[in-house]
């Protein structure tokens, strides 16, 4: 059997976006699965568009998703001289040809096939110029792009593993570029000859790449290079079925990952866009995924990227590493950590707070600042709607007591919250007089965690500085 081999092939042009992701994701379940070879390739041959750093950023990405490749990684800007020998060759075998037309008529040609409700394609106008005229305009220093010549009069058929048989009729294609005015190939030239290059055993990619493939098989057949199999992934759309576009925010994996999205999560949850395993199973580590991956479940039709399944898909795993406890909490801490860089060292307690309330890490900073610094609340704030000011200050007053009595090494939640029990039980008092207000009271909010829980977190000495503040603003 042929050893599997899949290739990432990310263009450095940015942000990896999370139809990339979900690219790298498949070719890498696919090769694993099946004991094969995973390989990184840099298609940075469009230089317009190169982003300082974009490589080293998507490595560094692929790295933290755990989602390394193997072996050497290959940048296309490195095998120039092998794109224009394969080129040479097909000019050779009057399968490519010089075309000097300018940008100035290509333009006027598109408008006016426009204009006549045509398919914009070239007109083939260099397509037979003789060797002298060649070389004349060559001498004379006039750029040209080198294109591959369509045959007449076929049906190319291809055969893709998700979408099925694919025939396309030659007249519908145009002489497309494959090496450009800058000596650099197009996409369609460098993937074809690299993926044969690399014994590329499954080409992996996204729908957009889809009407490209019987070009692709030209040069293949061409240039009598092995055709690989292809796997044509579905488009991923907004919840309202619009195509999911790097313009958009909340497409880019790096920041998932800087807002505290787990990189399991995002590994999670990306593996589902357009993969279903055929059973209620939504929660994959990726040794599970490696084992469950197909690709006969993978869908035609377009995955739904859907921010609050990621979110639901994040605040479960955070619940579930709480819950476990174990390195897994140990590691969440540690990233936790990196959004509390002030307070660092109560990282633990943090998330022990408020784990249960976040979709993403980040989210710790906004909600813990109170922990830190009590802010200037309104003193209006310390009366519950169900209660009065009286009862509030004896609710204030009765608890201060009751907790100067714990002892410090007694300092925690349970025995807090037995002792503001039993103060209100015993002055027939009601929770909002007693736990309404001590809430207000040590984090300055409606909403919080139990107060016993803020109170353990404080300390017992900035708990009681805290209590007392408020009682002297409503004295």
């Amino acid at each position: 059997m042929k050893k599997i081999k899949t290739r990432f092939a990310p263009s450095p042009t940015g942000y990896l976006h999370i139809g990339g992701l979900r690219t790298a994701l498949f070719n890498y379940l696919w090769a694993k699965q099946n004991k094969g070879q995973f390989i990184l390739r840099i298609e940075d041959t469009d230089r317009q568009r190169l982003v300082e750093g974009a490589e080293d950023k998507l490595i560094q990405t692929l790295t933290e998703l755990k989602l390394t490749p193997q072996g050497e990684i290959i940048r296309q800007s490195n095998r120039l001289k092998i794109y224009k020998k394969s080129a040479d060759e097909l000019i050779k075998h009057q399968q490519a040809y010089y075309c000097f037309c300018s940008t100035e008529r290509l333009e006027k040609l598109r408008q006016a096939q426009q204009a006549n409700k045509q398919v914009p394609k070239y007109d083939g106008q260099c397509r037979n110029l003789t060797d002298k005229e060649i070389k004349e305009k060559i001498a004379a220093g006039d750029k040209y792009v080198i294109r591959f010549k369509i045959p007449d009069n076929q049906i190319i058929k291809a055969e893709d593993l998700v979408y099925g048989q694919i025939s396309v009729k030659s007249k519908d294609l145009d002489d497309f570029v494959i090496i450009k005015s800058d000596g650099f190939p197009t996409y369609h030239l460098a993937n074809v000859v690299d993926d044969h290059a690399m014994e590329i055993s499954h080409v992996i990619r996204g729908e957009e790449w889809l009407p490209s493939l019987p070009k692709h098989l030209l040069l293949y057949r061409a240039l009598k290079y092995k055709i690989p199999a292809f796997v044509h992934l579905p488009l991923l759309l907004n919840p309202d079925k619009s195509k999911l576009s790097k313009r958009q925010g909340d497409v880019a994996v790096e920041d998932f990952i800087e807002r505290g999205y787990l990189p399991e999560v995002l590994i999670n949850y990306t593996a589902l866009l357009g993969w279903n395993p055929g059973t209620e199973q939504e929660i994959f580590s990726l040794p599970e995924l490696i084992k469950q991956f197909s690709l006969e479940k993978i869908n035609k039709s377009g995955a739904v990227f859907d921010i609050n399944k990621l979110n639901w898909f994040n605040s479960e795993y955070i619940r579930l590493i709480i819950k476990n406890g174990g390195d897994s909490l140990n590691n969440l801490i540690n990233y936790a950590e990196k959004y509390l860089p002030n307070h660092s060292e109560r990282a633990a307690d943090v998330l022990r707070l408020f784990g249960t309330r976040i979709n993403y890490l980040s989210e710790l900073a906004d909600l813990s600042v109170y922990l830190f610094k009590l802010p200037d609340y309104d003193k209006a704030m310390l009366v519950f709607k169900k209660s009065d000011l009286s009862k509030t200050q004896a609710g204030l007053n009765l608890a201060l007591g009751a907790l100067g009595k714990i002892e410090e090494r007694a300092w925690q939640s349970n025995n807090i919250d037995q002792a503001l029990q039993t103060i209100t039980e015993q002055r027939h008092l009601s929770p909002g007089d007693v736990f309404w207000p001590i809430r207000v009271a040590v984090s300055g909010q409606e909403k919080s965690p139990s107060p016993a829980e803020i109170l353990e977190f404080l300390g017992k000495t900035e708990s009681l500085k805290r209590i007392n503040q408020a009682i002297k603003k409503i004295s």
